[in-house]
């Protein structure tokens, strides 16, 4: 989430009463007059504030990891309509029932998104910072009248530590039909997943609020307790061949959803950007834009990585799987990055099948002993593409038809992989070894 200045919400109707409301932005607070047609006060209820019948209760509450998992962690939110003072307030956890009694309040970042039917929506967002290592959190988030419930997280350690992640390819269609099982399947298989992980479509139209409500309702109370993070597919975009090129970027719904690191290069903030978890350094890249400027900056993070695990992340594969589909440019630009600094993981969505290739290296298969890299593609969504025979030499494994999840656990000289359908069978596995 990127934070930009409150705008003014329109007037609506002709008899109009005028509220000034307070809202903390940017750290600040600006004055926000809102007038609408109304002829009575304002309702208040004790658990939520409502206005002109509208809910100010917290919706869309998603947990991201930060650069620091060890001492922060970033919380987002939105209200359909604008409230005074939004914070979030945070305790360490405890079994006891006072265990809020010294939470501290954070003050919330406030930007509005306005969507195709005029609609203003405020999207918030908070920083917990100064947390302790691994230690669960309580928090909350809202504004006084209008709480969420509260929920919890576990905050990193402080140095590398045994530690499982869940990954995702794209759920993009029938996201609450058919992708709410995929999501469920893998929290009943990996409950105490430390985040989770996705390589992008989280949505097939980025612009479309209505496919972002699916999202919400598939994830269900999950991101509110297990961290997520994510990087953009090409449905985040519009399609390129129908937009003048100053128009192509990403849409703009997709930073005030979350609050990612930015510490990628300029104007790729929170799509491109890494992050230390544990022993691993986890590097998340763009595939639709700017990829020679990521290719040097991809370069200098991997020169300077102190982790012994590295995964990349990025939507587009390097080695295809689709008919018609061969990205030379990402093999061009990335492999020898990838493989001067042996990357262990390759994570990769876009050609809706699933595939695995060998250890490689310069786009050759190496011995099971030697420096190489894994790329793996798949799935979650029950969108599928036939797999294309163009890489087949390169595969140990492949297929399509199936929605997928994949756990992956990372200890000091191991890094267990194994790939799971809808229905908890598992499809795929493998050991890499340090």
């Amino acid at each position: 989430m990127r934070f930009y200045p409150f705008r003014c919400w329109p007037k609506i109707g002709l008899l109009c009463l005028c509220l000034t409301l307070t809202i903390a932005c940017g750290g600040g607070e600006k004055t926000f007059t809102r007038s609408k047609s109304t002829s009575g006060p304002v309702p208040e209820s004790p658990h939520s504030l409502t206005f002109w019948g509208q809910t100010a209760t917290p919706q869309r509450i998603i947990l991201n990891l930060t650069t620091t998992p060890a001492t922060s962690q970033a919380v987002t939110w939105r209200t359909v309509v604008p409230v005074a003072h939004p914070q979030a307030q945070i305790a360490p956890a405890s079994g006891l029932s006072d265990f809020d009694k010294n939470a501290r309040s954070v003050a919330a970042d406030t930007e509005t998104v306005t969507l195709d039917d005029g609609r203003m929506l405020a999207h918030h967002a908070v920083v917990f910072d100064a947390l302790a290592p691994d230690t669960v959190y309580a928090y909350r988030v809202g504004a006084t009248g209008a709480w969420s419930e509260w929920n919890q997280f576990k905050t990193a350690d402080d140095h590398p530590a045994p530690f499982k992640f869940v990954t995702f390819g794209d759920p993009q269609e029938e996201v609450r039909s058919k992708c709410s099982r995929v999501f469920r399947a893998a929290y009943q298989h990996a409950p105490d997943a430390d985040f989770w992980h996705f390589v992008g479509d989280l949505v097939d139209n980025g612009d479309r609020d209505a496919e972002w409500a699916e999202l919400f309702d598939a994830f269900g109370w999950i991101p509110r307790m297990t961290p997520m993070i994510f990087l953009p597919g090409n449905h985040a975009y519009p399609n390129r061949r129908r937009v003048k090129p100053d128009a192509f970027r990403i849409f703009d719904l997709w930073r005030p959803h979350f609050t990612l690191p930015e510490n990628g290069p300029a104007g790729l903030e929170e799509t491109v950007y890494f992050l230390d978890y544990q022993g691993v350094r986890m590097v998340m890249l763009n595939g639709n834009e700017k990829l020679a400027e990521q290719a040097l900056w991809l370069d200098r993070i991997l020169s300077r990585n102190p982790q012994p695990w590295t995964i990349a992340a990025i939507h587009q594969p390097v080695y295809n799987t689709g008919k018609w589909r061969n990205r030379s440019t990402l093999q061009d630009l990335f492999v020898p990055i990838f493989d001067k600094y042996a990357v262990d993981l390759v994570l990769q969505g876009h050609d809706h099948t699933y595939s695995r290739t060998y250890k490689l290296k310069n786009g050759t298969r190496v011995g099971p002993d030697e420096p190489g890299t894994v790329y793996v593609i798949s799935v979650s969504g029950p969108k599928s593409y036939p797999v294309g025979p163009q890489h087949a030499a390169l595969m140990e494994k492949s297929g399509t038809g199936r929605q997928l999840f994949q756990v992956i656990r990372v200890s000091q000289r191991h890094l267990e992989y194994e790939a799971l359908d809808a229905a908890g069978t598992r499809y795929d596995a493998f050991v890499l070894k340090k």
